[in-house]
């Protein structure tokens, strides 16, 4: 079995796991109007990390740093060999150093391969680390590949980190397909506006046991393109559902206390979404989205939601979709903004992104009854 061994969260919500879901269960969100930051000359909503609660030293980038400190902190919970070669370093992101084009001139750590490798060589690890660079789905992908590593052997050990940081590269590209909203996200509602962005750094580090126990299980995991637009997600949720319809041939439907869903506010991705999870056979299933906590963080997202939901789970609670109020989706998914009580031991992870691709994860705490 894939056990969760770690974890970490960094955000502007707190500096570990437990920080961020206590904010986030109690409902704070760290959206708010920036005006003249970022090089972006249009205010826009976002969650942004303040640098110095970076207490990493030595020439690094802000992007590289949250990467450091995330890990450090999910180590410091487990007795991993991280500078072995039969560990394993994979670095989720979309954008990485991209924040750097600001600067002008050349600069070699504007290669992902670069910036993941300088990360794996400050705990010593010489191995080549992966890099996962998929859209929105980074997250989920990099987890489903430490599954796939894991289960193949090639590791004994997997240490992801999701992480990524705004610039007017990325925030100017959102504003330009007009996919931001002028407002704190409104995730499944009618009034929904598009999204909001954030920043972020995530950790999990996975291993290997015969029995789950009391630990977390990574069950299955599967992508699916559907290649449906270079931005716009299928109109009949066709690769969302294919990787549904793929985790639910390994997962009990009747133990899922709720999905993670992707949820971004924007019009054509929430509705997308709510026909796919209908079309899957999920509809009376708890559905709820993080994003009206943090933004839309990108290459941690999927890093990020997976571990919330982890410790929603835990704690019995389903968490209650933040700026929500209104069905606004064609499909009558069970989103809710309050927080509601659960007894079952699993959840999946939904998400989606640009290329019509699509990722799906099923998580359970301990093994079958």
């Amino acid at each position: 079995m894939i056990v969760k061994l770690a974890d970490n969260i960094i955000s502007p919500l707190g500096v570990t796991t437990g920080e961020n879901y206590e904010a986030v269960k109690a409902g704070q969100s760290a959206l708010c109007l920036h005006k003249g930051v970022k090089g972006v000359p249009t205010p826009f909503f976002a969650s942004l990390l303040d640098e110095r609660i970076l207490s990493v030293e030595g020439d690094y980038t802000k992007f590289e740093k949250m990467c450091i400190q995330s890990v450090e902190t999910a180590l410091a919970q487990c007795d991993v060999d991280v500078s072995s070669d039969r560990t394993l370093f994979i670095i989720s992101t979309t954008k990485g150093n991209v924040s750097l084009l600001a600067e002008g001139g050349e600069h070699e750590n504007l290669l992902l391969g670069v910036a993941a490798q300088k990360i794996a060589n400050h705990f010593s690890n010489r191995r080549t680390p992966m890099v996962v660079s998929n859209a929105c789905i980074s997250g989920v992908c990099a987890q489903i590949e430490a599954m796939r590593a894991l289960t193949l052997g090639l590791c004994d050990y997997a240490v992801v980190v999701g992480a990524d940081v705004q610039s007017p590269f990325i925030v100017t590209g959102f504003q330009s397909l007009k996919a931001v909203s002028p407002e704190a996200c409104r995730p499944f509602d009618q009034e929904r506006k598009g999204l909001n962005l954030g920043e972020a750094a995530a950790t999990v580090i996975y291993g290997t046991a015969e029995r789950a126990q009391d630990c977390w299980q990574m069950v299955c995991g599967a992508v699916r393109n559907d290649a449906n637009h270079i931005s716009g997600p299928s109109r009949t949720g066709e690769g969302s559902y294919l990787a549904l319809r793929s985790v639910l041939q390994n997962a009990n439907p009747s133990d899922i206390a709720f999905i993670s869903a992707h949820g971004t506010a924007t019009l054509y991705n929430d509705e997308m979404e709510s026909i796919a999870i209908s079309r899957a056979g999920l509809i009376d299933t708890p559905v709820g989205s993080l994003k009206g906590y943090y933004g839309h963080t990108m290459g941690a997202a999927g890093v990020l939601e997976t571990l919330l939901s982890m410790c929603a789970v835990d704690d019995h609670t389903v968490i209650g979709t933040r700026g929500f109020e209104r069905l606004g989706v064609s499909c009558p998914v069970s989103v809710t903004s309050e927080n509601r009580t659960t007894d079952k031991r699993a959840f999946i992870k939904l998400i989606s992104g640009f290329g019509g691709c699509n990722a799906a994860a099923c998580f359970r705490k301990g093994g079958e009854e």
